[in-house]
Protein backbone atom coordinates (compact mmCIF):
# COMPACT_ATOMS: atom_id res chain seq x y z
CA UNK A 1 0.00 0.00 0.00
CA UNK A 2 0.82 3.80 -0.63
CA UNK A 3 -0.08 6.29 1.92
CA UNK A 4 0.28 9.94 0.79
CA UNK A 5 -1.00 13.63 2.56
CA UNK A 6 -1.89 15.84 -0.01
CA UNK A 7 -2.19 19.60 0.55
CA UNK A 8 -5.38 20.56 -0.81
CA UNK A 9 -8.92 19.25 -1.43
CA UNK A 10 -8.18 19.92 -5.74
CA UNK A 11 -5.05 17.52 -5.31
CA UNK A 12 -7.25 14.89 -5.67
CA UNK A 13 -9.59 13.44 -8.23
CA UNK A 14 -13.15 14.52 -7.63
CA UNK A 15 -14.55 11.06 -9.08
CA UNK A 16 -12.01 8.93 -6.77
CA UNK A 17 -13.24 11.04 -3.62
CA UNK A 18 -16.66 10.91 -4.11
CA UNK A 19 -16.64 7.15 -5.48
CA UNK A 20 -15.22 6.07 -2.03
CA UNK A 21 -17.56 7.91 0.51
CA UNK A 22 -20.77 5.85 0.42
CA UNK A 23 -22.53 8.62 2.64
CA UNK A 24 -24.68 11.20 1.58
CA UNK A 25 -23.22 12.88 4.57
CA UNK A 26 -23.18 16.44 3.22
CA UNK A 27 -19.79 17.85 5.17
CA UNK A 28 -17.42 15.17 3.72
CA UNK A 29 -18.56 15.63 0.09
CA UNK A 30 -16.07 16.92 -2.55
CA UNK A 31 -17.65 19.77 -3.26
CA UNK A 32 -18.26 21.31 0.42
CA UNK A 33 -14.87 20.67 0.87
CA UNK A 34 -13.47 22.10 -1.79
CA UNK A 35 -15.84 24.98 -1.12
CA UNK A 36 -13.87 25.87 2.04
CA UNK A 37 -10.76 25.66 0.70
CA UNK A 38 -11.29 27.57 -2.54
CA UNK A 39 -13.45 30.48 -1.11
CA UNK A 40 -10.11 31.09 1.23
CA UNK A 41 -12.05 29.62 4.68
CA UNK A 42 -9.06 27.09 5.44
CA UNK A 43 -6.07 27.59 4.48
CA UNK A 44 -2.85 28.56 6.44
CA UNK A 45 -3.82 31.79 7.00
CA UNK A 46 -6.70 31.22 8.75
CA UNK A 47 -4.73 28.23 10.69
CA UNK A 48 -6.39 25.20 8.81
CA UNK A 49 -3.23 23.74 6.62
CA UNK A 50 -5.11 21.00 4.82
CA UNK A 51 -3.13 17.57 4.12
CA UNK A 52 -5.70 15.06 3.40
CA UNK A 53 -4.88 11.33 4.07
CA UNK A 54 -5.40 8.80 2.03
CA UNK A 55 -4.21 5.43 1.22
CA UNK A 56 -3.74 3.94 -2.58
CA UNK A 57 -3.77 -0.02 -3.15
CA UNK A 58 -0.43 0.17 -5.53
CA UNK A 59 3.38 0.14 -3.49
CA UNK A 60 4.95 3.16 -5.46
CA UNK A 61 4.01 6.99 -6.58
CA UNK A 62 3.70 5.49 -10.30
CA UNK A 63 1.58 2.95 -10.24
CA UNK A 64 -1.23 3.50 -7.14
CA UNK A 65 -3.44 1.39 -7.99
CA UNK A 66 -6.79 1.43 -6.29
CA UNK A 67 -8.14 4.33 -4.16
CA UNK A 68 -8.80 2.39 -0.66
CA UNK A 69 -8.71 4.81 1.67
CA UNK A 70 -9.44 8.94 2.61
CA UNK A 71 -9.50 10.89 5.69
CA UNK A 72 -9.86 14.66 5.42
CA UNK A 73 -7.32 16.24 7.69
CA UNK A 74 -5.75 19.33 8.61
CA UNK A 75 -2.86 20.50 10.67
CA UNK A 76 -3.66 23.19 13.12
CA UNK A 77 -1.89 26.12 14.60
CA UNK A 78 -4.33 27.07 17.43
CA UNK A 79 -7.71 25.28 18.19
CA UNK A 80 -10.48 27.62 17.27
CA UNK A 81 -13.37 26.41 15.21
CA UNK A 82 -13.20 22.66 16.70
CA UNK A 83 -15.68 22.93 19.38
CA UNK A 84 -13.91 20.44 21.43
CA UNK A 85 -12.08 22.28 23.93
CA UNK A 86 -8.15 21.33 24.28
CA UNK A 87 -6.91 24.85 25.34
CA UNK A 88 -6.05 23.43 28.93
CA UNK A 89 -3.76 20.87 27.66
CA UNK A 90 -2.39 23.78 25.33
CA UNK A 91 -1.59 25.91 28.40
CA UNK A 92 -0.32 22.99 30.27
CA UNK A 93 2.21 22.22 27.23
CA UNK A 94 3.05 25.46 27.26
CA UNK A 95 3.49 26.02 31.47
CA UNK A 96 6.44 23.41 31.23
CA UNK A 97 8.12 24.97 28.03
CA UNK A 98 6.71 22.55 25.28
CA UNK A 99 4.78 23.30 21.82
CA UNK A 100 0.95 21.66 21.68
CA UNK A 101 1.30 23.37 18.25
CA UNK A 102 0.83 22.43 15.54
CA UNK A 103 -1.58 19.53 16.14
CA UNK A 104 -3.05 17.47 13.21
CA UNK A 105 -6.52 17.19 13.31
CA UNK A 106 -9.20 14.59 11.54
CA UNK A 107 -12.48 16.84 11.72
CA UNK A 108 -14.76 19.05 9.42
CA UNK A 109 -13.57 22.85 10.26
CA UNK A 110 -15.85 24.64 11.56
CA UNK A 111 -18.85 21.58 12.27
CA UNK A 112 -19.25 19.65 15.45
CA UNK A 113 -21.41 17.32 13.52
CA UNK A 114 -21.08 13.77 14.02
CA UNK A 115 -20.38 11.91 10.83
CA UNK A 116 -17.94 9.41 8.63
CA UNK A 117 -14.37 10.66 9.55
CA UNK A 118 -12.54 8.43 7.29
CA UNK A 119 -13.68 6.16 4.08
CA UNK A 120 -12.85 3.00 3.41
CA UNK A 121 -13.44 0.95 0.33
CA UNK A 122 -16.74 -1.53 0.68
CA UNK A 123 -15.26 -5.24 1.80
CA UNK A 124 -12.43 -4.53 2.70
CA UNK A 125 -11.05 -5.61 6.52
CA UNK A 126 -12.25 -2.26 8.69
CA UNK A 127 -10.44 -3.57 12.27
CA UNK A 128 -7.37 -3.98 10.21
CA UNK A 129 -7.37 -0.60 7.77
CA UNK A 130 -8.14 1.59 11.41
CA UNK A 131 -4.84 0.56 12.71
CA UNK A 132 -3.09 0.98 9.13
CA UNK A 133 -4.69 4.26 9.23
CA UNK A 134 -3.30 5.27 13.14
CA UNK A 135 -0.07 3.85 12.53
CA UNK A 136 -0.02 6.57 9.71
CA UNK A 137 -1.55 9.30 11.40
CA UNK A 138 1.18 9.01 14.54
CA UNK A 139 4.13 8.52 11.99
CA UNK A 140 2.94 11.61 10.32
CA UNK A 141 2.55 13.26 13.58
CA UNK A 142 6.10 12.53 14.62
CA UNK A 143 7.63 13.81 10.92
CA UNK A 144 5.46 17.25 11.50
CA UNK A 145 6.66 17.59 15.22
CA UNK A 146 3.06 17.63 15.99
CA UNK A 147 2.11 17.35 19.65
CA UNK A 148 -1.10 14.55 18.96
CA UNK A 149 -4.27 13.95 16.51
CA UNK A 150 -7.33 14.46 16.74
CA UNK A 151 -10.90 12.89 16.05
CA UNK A 152 -13.80 15.16 16.34
CA UNK A 153 -17.06 13.79 16.03
CA UNK A 154 -17.08 10.57 14.69
CA UNK A 155 -20.10 8.08 13.47
CA UNK A 156 -20.82 5.16 16.26
CA UNK A 157 -18.70 2.61 14.20
CA UNK A 158 -15.78 4.82 13.23
CA UNK A 159 -15.29 5.74 17.08
CA UNK A 160 -15.45 2.08 17.77
CA UNK A 161 -12.99 0.54 15.51
CA UNK A 162 -10.16 3.95 16.59
CA UNK A 163 -10.59 3.70 20.08
CA UNK A 164 -9.84 0.02 20.14
CA UNK A 165 -6.40 0.96 19.93
CA UNK A 166 -4.64 1.06 23.29
CA UNK A 167 -3.60 4.57 22.77
CA UNK A 168 -6.25 6.91 21.97
CA UNK A 169 -7.79 8.45 24.59
CA UNK A 170 -12.00 8.93 24.29
CA UNK A 171 -13.45 12.21 25.24
CA UNK A 172 -17.43 12.51 25.74
CA UNK A 173 -19.35 15.87 25.09
CA UNK A 174 -23.02 16.36 25.38
CA UNK A 175 -24.95 18.09 22.17
CA UNK A 176 -29.04 18.44 21.93
CA UNK A 177 -30.67 16.85 19.21
CA UNK A 178 -33.93 15.98 18.04
CA UNK A 179 -35.51 13.11 17.26
CA UNK A 180 -38.52 11.80 15.12
CA UNK A 181 -40.59 9.04 16.50
CA UNK A 182 -42.66 9.04 13.64
CA UNK A 183 -44.86 12.36 13.99
CA UNK A 184 -47.61 13.18 11.67
CA UNK A 185 -47.03 17.05 12.22
CA UNK A 186 -45.46 19.27 14.45
CA UNK A 187 -48.81 19.07 16.26
CA UNK A 188 -48.47 15.63 16.95
CA UNK A 189 -44.94 16.52 18.24
CA UNK A 190 -46.00 19.24 20.73
CA UNK A 191 -49.13 16.19 22.07
CA UNK A 192 -45.74 14.44 23.87
CA UNK A 193 -45.13 17.81 26.16
CA UNK A 194 -46.76 18.51 29.43
CA UNK A 195 -49.34 20.84 29.30
CA UNK A 196 -47.75 24.16 30.42
CA UNK A 197 -44.82 23.44 28.12
CA UNK A 198 -46.54 22.81 25.33
CA UNK A 199 -48.57 26.73 25.85
CA UNK A 200 -45.24 28.09 25.97
CA UNK A 201 -44.39 26.96 22.89
CA UNK A 202 -47.56 27.73 21.12
CA UNK A 203 -46.68 31.28 22.72
CA UNK A 204 -43.51 31.93 21.10
CA UNK A 205 -44.62 30.66 17.64
CA UNK A 206 -47.69 33.32 17.85
CA UNK A 207 -45.12 35.92 18.98
CA UNK A 208 -43.29 35.75 15.65
CA UNK A 209 -45.97 36.21 13.59
CA UNK A 210 -47.69 39.15 16.09
CA UNK A 211 -45.05 41.08 15.10
CA UNK A 212 -45.32 41.07 11.54
CA UNK A 213 -43.22 38.41 10.46
CA UNK A 214 -43.33 35.77 7.54
CA UNK A 215 -41.66 32.55 7.69
CA UNK A 216 -40.51 30.56 4.14
CA UNK A 217 -38.83 27.30 3.78
CA UNK A 218 -36.83 27.31 0.29
CA UNK A 219 -34.83 24.62 -0.84
CA UNK A 220 -31.30 25.09 -1.99
CA UNK A 221 -32.33 24.91 -5.64
CA UNK A 222 -34.90 27.45 -5.08
CA UNK A 223 -32.64 30.15 -3.07
CA UNK A 224 -32.08 33.03 -5.61
CA UNK A 225 -28.68 35.21 -6.13
CA UNK A 226 -30.33 37.60 -3.95
CA UNK A 227 -31.55 36.03 -1.27
CA UNK A 228 -27.93 34.44 -0.98
CA UNK A 229 -26.77 37.78 -0.46
CA UNK A 230 -29.05 38.47 1.80
CA UNK A 231 -28.32 35.77 3.97
CA UNK A 232 -24.94 36.52 4.11
CA UNK A 233 -25.55 39.71 4.97
CA UNK A 234 -27.47 38.93 7.78
CA UNK A 235 -25.08 36.13 9.25
CA UNK A 236 -21.88 38.76 8.62
CA UNK A 237 -23.66 41.06 10.72
CA UNK A 238 -24.78 38.80 13.39
CA UNK A 239 -21.28 37.48 13.91
CA UNK A 240 -19.78 41.35 14.22
CA UNK A 241 -23.10 42.43 16.85
CA UNK A 242 -21.84 39.20 18.50
CA UNK A 243 -18.33 39.31 18.57
CA UNK A 244 -16.85 42.07 17.31
CA UNK A 245 -15.55 40.25 14.17
CA UNK A 246 -16.44 38.50 11.04
CA UNK A 247 -17.44 35.35 10.93
CA UNK A 248 -15.36 32.08 10.18
CA UNK A 249 -16.92 31.84 6.57
CA UNK A 250 -16.66 34.65 4.33
CA UNK A 251 -19.13 35.74 1.23
CA UNK A 252 -17.16 33.20 -1.35
CA UNK A 253 -18.24 30.22 0.77
CA UNK A 254 -21.09 31.01 0.52
CA UNK A 255 -21.00 31.76 -3.15
CA UNK A 256 -19.87 28.71 -4.25
CA UNK A 257 -22.13 26.94 -1.56
CA UNK A 258 -24.98 28.51 -4.00
CA UNK A 259 -23.24 27.22 -7.12
CA UNK A 260 -22.06 23.82 -6.02
CA UNK A 261 -24.11 22.19 -2.87
CA UNK A 262 -27.49 23.26 -3.81
CA UNK A 263 -29.15 19.70 -3.61
CA UNK A 264 -28.07 19.08 0.16
CA UNK A 265 -29.21 22.74 1.89
CA UNK A 266 -32.66 24.07 2.95
CA UNK A 267 -32.89 27.97 4.03
CA UNK A 268 -35.31 29.15 6.18
CA UNK A 269 -36.46 33.03 5.61
CA UNK A 270 -37.69 35.48 7.69
CA UNK A 271 -39.30 38.54 5.79
CA UNK A 272 -40.59 41.88 7.45
CA UNK A 273 -42.22 44.64 6.02
CA UNK A 274 -41.47 43.09 2.22
CA UNK A 275 -37.32 42.46 3.35
CA UNK A 276 -36.05 39.13 3.92
CA UNK A 277 -34.48 40.23 7.51
CA UNK A 278 -32.90 37.07 9.19
CA UNK A 279 -32.02 33.25 7.63
CA UNK A 280 -31.34 29.75 8.54
CA UNK A 281 -28.78 27.69 6.80
CA UNK A 282 -29.65 23.98 6.98
CA UNK A 283 -27.71 20.86 5.46
CA UNK A 284 -29.88 17.68 5.19
CA UNK A 285 -28.57 13.96 3.84
CA UNK A 286 -31.17 10.81 3.94
CA UNK A 287 -31.72 10.87 7.73
CA UNK A 288 -30.73 13.82 9.44
CA UNK A 289 -31.13 17.82 8.63
CA UNK A 290 -28.58 19.78 10.67
CA UNK A 291 -28.63 23.44 11.50
CA UNK A 292 -25.32 25.57 10.86
CA UNK A 293 -25.67 29.22 9.74
CA UNK A 294 -28.21 31.94 11.54
CA UNK A 295 -27.96 35.62 10.86
CA UNK A 296 -30.56 38.37 12.14
CA UNK A 297 -30.57 42.03 11.06
CA UNK A 298 -32.72 43.11 13.82
CA UNK A 299 -34.38 42.14 16.93
CA UNK A 300 -37.66 40.34 16.73
CA UNK A 301 -38.95 37.98 20.21
CA UNK A 302 -38.39 34.59 19.42
CA UNK A 303 -37.54 34.67 16.02
CA UNK A 304 -34.39 32.89 16.61
CA UNK A 305 -36.03 29.76 18.18
CA UNK A 306 -38.74 30.22 14.78
CA UNK A 307 -36.34 29.74 12.30
CA UNK A 308 -33.57 27.34 13.97
CA UNK A 309 -35.24 24.95 16.02
CA UNK A 310 -39.09 24.85 15.10
CA UNK A 311 -39.24 25.33 11.28
CA UNK A 312 -35.97 22.77 11.37
CA UNK A 313 -38.54 20.17 13.37
CA UNK A 314 -41.40 21.13 11.23
CA UNK A 315 -39.40 19.94 8.34
CA UNK A 316 -37.72 16.71 9.38
CA UNK A 317 -41.22 15.73 10.27
CA UNK A 318 -42.49 16.23 6.82
CA UNK A 319 -39.29 15.34 5.04
CA UNK A 320 -39.51 11.62 7.22
CA UNK A 321 -36.09 12.75 8.86
CA UNK A 322 -34.72 10.74 11.75
CA UNK A 323 -32.75 13.14 13.02
CA UNK A 324 -32.68 17.13 13.98
CA UNK A 325 -28.95 18.03 14.85
CA UNK A 326 -29.09 21.88 15.39
CA UNK A 327 -25.23 22.20 16.41
CA UNK A 328 -23.21 22.67 19.59
CA UNK A 329 -24.04 23.95 23.17
CA UNK A 330 -27.13 25.95 23.83
CA UNK A 331 -29.01 24.31 27.05
CA UNK A 332 -32.48 26.50 25.99
CA UNK A 333 -33.02 23.90 23.26
CA UNK A 334 -33.89 21.32 25.92
CA UNK A 335 -37.48 22.44 26.54
CA UNK A 336 -38.66 22.63 23.01
CA UNK A 337 -37.76 19.01 23.03
CA UNK A 338 -34.15 18.29 22.33
CA UNK A 339 -32.82 15.57 23.70
CA UNK A 340 -29.39 15.40 25.59
CA UNK A 341 -27.13 13.16 23.36
CA UNK A 342 -23.79 12.20 23.39
CA UNK A 343 -20.62 13.05 21.23
CA UNK A 344 -17.17 11.93 21.15
CA UNK A 345 -13.89 13.05 20.04
CA UNK A 346 -11.18 10.37 20.01
CA UNK A 347 -7.11 11.94 20.96
CA UNK A 348 -3.61 10.65 20.32
CA UNK A 349 -0.58 12.39 22.45
CA UNK A 350 2.63 12.04 20.98
CA UNK A 351 4.56 12.92 24.76
CA UNK A 352 4.48 9.67 27.03
CA UNK A 353 4.50 12.30 29.83
CA UNK A 354 1.82 14.07 29.02
CA UNK A 355 -0.84 10.99 27.99
CA UNK A 356 -1.04 9.94 31.52
CA UNK A 357 -2.66 13.27 32.92
CA UNK A 358 -5.24 13.76 29.91
CA UNK A 359 -6.04 10.46 29.95
CA UNK A 360 -6.58 11.22 34.13
CA UNK A 361 -8.72 14.24 32.77
CA UNK A 362 -10.52 12.98 30.87
CA UNK A 363 -11.66 10.04 32.90
CA UNK A 364 -12.65 12.71 35.78
CA UNK A 365 -14.63 15.12 33.15
CA UNK A 366 -16.46 11.67 31.62
CA UNK A 367 -18.10 11.52 35.43
CA UNK A 368 -18.88 15.17 35.29
CA UNK A 369 -20.68 14.71 31.48
CA UNK A 370 -22.58 12.14 32.40
CA UNK A 371 -24.18 13.35 36.12
CA UNK A 372 -25.24 16.47 33.33
CA UNK A 373 -26.58 14.61 31.07
CA UNK A 374 -28.78 12.80 33.55
CA UNK A 375 -29.69 16.09 34.95
CA UNK A 376 -30.29 18.08 31.57
CA UNK A 377 -32.79 14.90 31.05
CA UNK A 378 -34.79 15.93 33.95
CA UNK A 379 -35.62 19.42 32.35
CA UNK A 380 -37.25 17.38 29.16
CA UNK A 381 -40.59 18.77 28.68
CA UNK A 382 -42.44 15.57 27.82
CA UNK A 383 -44.73 14.04 29.36
CA UNK A 384 -43.03 10.77 29.94
CA UNK A 385 -39.69 11.44 29.91
CA UNK A 386 -38.74 7.59 29.85
CA UNK A 387 -40.37 6.87 26.66
CA UNK A 388 -38.90 9.50 24.85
Amino acid sequence: MLAEFLPSIESIDREHWQALWASDYPFVQYDFLLALEQSGSVSKASGWIPHHLLIWSGEVPEEKGELILAMPLYIKSHSYGEYVFDWAWADAYHRYGRDYYPKLLNAIPFTPATGPRFALKEGLDAELFSEILIGQLKEESQRLGASSFHSLFPKAKQLELLENNRDILQRDAVQFHWMNDNYIDFDDFLSTFKSRKRKSLKSERRKVTQQGVEMRRVEGVDITDEQWHQFYHCYHLTYLKRSGRQGYLNREFFQRLAESCRESVMMVQAFYDGQMVAGALYFKDSQTLFGRYWGCLDQFDALHFEACYYQGIEYAIENQLKKFDPGAQGEHKIQRGFIPSFVHSLHWIAADEFRPAIADFLNQEKEHIQMYQKDAETYLPFKEVDNK
